[in-house]
């Protein structure tokens, strides 16, 4: 009796050790599965948070850059004086920077044009004084701010480097210049300073087309 119970007690300890070895391996398994299940979601949802952080305003690392401001762009001038008074500046601001090259030394086509600007925004101060009289403005006799402080840059230069510099200025200058004019003409109900812009228009665009040819 003992004899035939002890090869039945064996074969049930054998067989319970090796159901035992399928269920740690299927747990292990599972738990496997599991975690990389977790892992993937993990990464999934860090590469979604990546890109949302990237789309939430962050352009760190963007390629695309933002386009740079117009240097020429200008604000209508809310005001007629405002209008008269930044003519008045413009003017000075070519007239001098014009004879400040001439005092250099400028040559060639350079000399030529800044003669030109003397004398035709002379004659357009000379336009408009009569206007601002009449409105009670006194008109700004001077450059603005802004030049002088072109004006002091420029005079550290010489030669072919200080035209080239005095060229690109005047196409800034001239393109602003018919910027304001062409939006204060639209808003301004003085027949007077209509009939100043629009005598004064031409020449300016003229101005800039000149300057324009003379870069290329």
């Amino acid at each position: 009796m003992k004899k035939t119970l002890l090869p039945l007690l064996c074969c049930a300890l054998l067989l319970a050790g090796t159901s035992a070895c399928t269920d740690n391996k299927t747990t292990a398994d599972n738990t496997e599965t599991a975690n990389n299940e977790a892992n993937d979601n993990y990464m999934r949802n860090a590469t979604s948070g990546e890109a949302t952080a990237t789309n939430d305003g962050d352009t760190t690392g963007s390629t695309s850059a933002m386009p740079p401001a117009d240097a020429t762009a200008t604000a209508p001038h809310a005001t007629d004086q405002e209008f008269m008074e930044s003519a008045a500046h413009s003017d000075q601001n070519e007239i001098q920077l014009s004879k400040l090259v001439l005092d250099k030394g400028a040559t060639g086509m350079a000399k030529d044009h800044a003669n030109m600007m003397v004398k035709d925004h002379t004659k357009s101060t000379a336009d408009l004084m009569p206007i601002a009289k009449k409105k009670g403005v006194t008109l700004p006799t001077d450059m603005d701010a802004e030049h002088k402080a072109i004006a002091e840059q420029m005079k550290t230069l010489a030669g072919k480097e200080l035209e080239q510099r005095y060229m690109q200025q005047m196409v800034l200058d001239h393109q602003k210049t018919l910027n304001t004019m062409k939006a204060h003409s639209t808003m301004t109900q003085d027949a007077d300073l209509r009939g100043f812009i629009g005598k004064v228009t031409p020449v300016v665009q003229g101005h800039l087309d000149m300057f324009q040819k003379m870069k290329m």
